[in-house]
C-alpha cells in the first residue's frame, strides 16, 4: 500500500505515463467511522499497473488527480465514491460508470460482482465489503479484495460500451456520465435529524424537539470520537425517548437502548431531553419538512383530482416506455420530474413546452426526446377526459 510521499510521487508519474482509461475505486468505513471519508483508494491503468493508496497517510492526492485528469475515469456506482474522492483532491473531467451503464443496458443485477460475472465470465472474490477499512495495517486478504475491484473495470467498461452501442444507447450513457462529472458538490441536507429511522411515529412538536436534540447531541459525540453515530446511540432509542419524554435518568434508563449505560451517559442524554422539554413553543420544530414542489402523490386525489389523473396517465406511459427500452423507470426519467410536470403542466402542453419543462427540471437531451411524447399524450388524454 502506498503510504508516503516518495511512493506516491512514483505512482503519480507512472499513472501519468500510462495509457487509456483509469479504473478508480474507494473504500470507506461506513458503519464504523464518522462521515464518509476514503480509507483506501484503488487505481489501475494500462502501463502503470494497480496502486493501492492510503489516503490517511497521504491525505492530498490532488497531484495524482491532476496527472490523470485528462483520462477517462472508470468507476462503479460513481456517485457513491466521487464525494470522498473530491475531498482528497481527485475530481474527474470525464468518466464511465459501469453500474449506470448496466442499468441503461437493462441488466437485472448491476452490482460489480454480478456485472463482471455476467459480462466477462469471471467470479470476483468477495467477503470483505463490509469490513472496517479504517483498520491499520490492512490485512493482505483485504488488500487483494480491494485490488480485484479495479482489476477488470476497464474490460467491463469496454464490453458495456459495445453493448450500449448495439442497443443504440451509447450517446444516452455519455450524456448521463457527463451530467455526473459536471454536477456540483451536493448541498448539506437541511434538518438531517428528520431522517431518523422511525420518525413516522413521532407526531407532537415537543417530541420532535427531543428527536432533534438527541440527534444533534449524538452527532457531536460521534464526530468528536470519530465513530459512526449509530454506535453512539441507535435511532430506535432516540425515537423511544422522544415518545416517552422521560422525567429523569431513572425513567430514561428503563427505555430500550439506554439500559446498559452508566450514570454519566444517562445524565448526558437526559440533559438533551430536558433542553428540548424546556424550549418555548415558538422554538419547537414544525411537524413536517418545508418542501418545494408538489405535495406527496397520495394527497393529490384530495387536493387536485385533475393533477392526480395526469400523474396516473403519465406514470402508466413512462412505465410502458421503460419496459420497451429495457431499463429502470428512474433512469428513463426521475419520478420527481414527472410529478413536477404533472402538478403544474405547461400551457399549452405541447411538445415544445413539455420539452422545455423537462429540461428546466434537469432532464438530459436523450430523456427529453424519449419522454416528451409520452407526457404530451398523457396530459392531452387527461385534458380530453376533463
Amino acid at each position: 500500500m502506498i503510504a508516503d510521499a516518495a511512493a506516491l510521487a512514483e505512482v503519480t508519474a507512472a499513472f501519468a505515463a500510462g495509457s487509456g482509461p483509469v479504473a478508480v475505486d474507494a473504500e470507506r468505513a461506513s458503519g464504523y467511522r464518522y462521515g464518509q471519508r476514503a480509507y483506501l483508494v484503488q487505481l489501475r491503468r494500462q502501463g502503470a499497473g494497480t496502486a493501492l493508496i492510503d489516503p490517511v497517510a497521504c491525505p492530498d492526492l490532488s497531484e495524482l488527480g491532476a496527472a490523470i485528469s485528462g483520462a477517462e475515469w472508470v468507476l462503479h456506482a460513481a456517485t457513491q465514491d466521487l464525494p470522498c474522492l473530491r475531498d482528497i483532491g481527485m475530481v474527474p473531467t470525464r468518466l464511465f460508470d459501469t453500474e449506470l451503464a448496466g442499468r441503461l443496458a437493462g441488466f437485472p443485477r448491476v452490482g460489480l460482482g454480478a456485472m463482471v460475472e455476467n459480462v466477462l465470465g469471471f467470479v470476483l472474490e468477495k467477503g470483505h465489503s463490509a469490513v472496517d477499512w479504517s483498520t491499520r495495517p490492512l490485512p493482505e486478504p483485504w488488500l487483494r479484495y480491494a485490488a480485484l475491484d479495479v482489476e477488470l473495470l476497464v474490460d467491463l467498461r469496454d464490453a458495456l460500451e459495445k453493448e450500449l452501442d448495439r442497443q443504440g444507447k451509447l450517446e444516452w450513457a455519455r450524456q448521463e456520465f457527463d451530467a455526473i462529472a459536471s454536477a456540483p458538490p451536493a448541498e448539506p441536507r437541511k434538518d438531517p435529524w428528520r431522517r431518523t429511522s422511525g420518525m413516522h411515529k413521532v407526531r407532537r412538536r415537543r417530541q420532535l424537539a427531543v428527536v432533534r436534540e438527541l440527534w444533534q447531541t449524538r452527532d457531536r459525540i460521534a464526530q468528536r470520537r470519530d465513530v459512526s453515530p449509530g454506535k453512539v446511540l441507535g435511532d430506535a432509542a432516540i425515537v423511544e425517548a422522544a415518545l416517552a419524554l422521560p422525567a429523569n435518568t431513572h425513567a430514561l434508563g428503563s427505555l430500550g437502548g439506554f439500559g446498559r449505560m452508566n450514570r454519566r451517559q444517562l445524565e448526558q442524554w437526559q440533559a438533551a431531553v430536558d433542553r428540548a422539554k424546556g424550549l418555548a413553543e415558538s422554538q419547537l420544530p414544525q411537524p413536517g419538512q418545508s418542501v418545494t414542489g408538489p405535495p406527496p402523490p397520495r394527497a393529490w386525489a384530495d387536493k387536485d383530482p385533475a393533477a392526480a389523473a395526469r400523474l396516473s396517465a403519465a406514470r402508466a406511459g413512462v412505465t410502458a416506455l421503460a419496459e420497451e427500452l429495457n431499463m429502470p423507470q428512474e433512469n428513463l426519467i426521475t419520478p420527481d420530474t414527472v410529478r413536477r410536470v404533472c402538478w403544474e403542466p405547461p400551457k399549452p402542453a405541447d411538445r415544445d413546452s413539455v420539452a422545455a419543462a423537462l429540461t428546466a427540471h434537469g432532464a438530459r437531451p436523450w430523456q427529453v426526446e424519449q419522454v416528451t411524447p409520452v407526457l404530451v399524450a398523457a396530459l392531452a388524454r387527461e385534458a380530453g377526459q376533463a
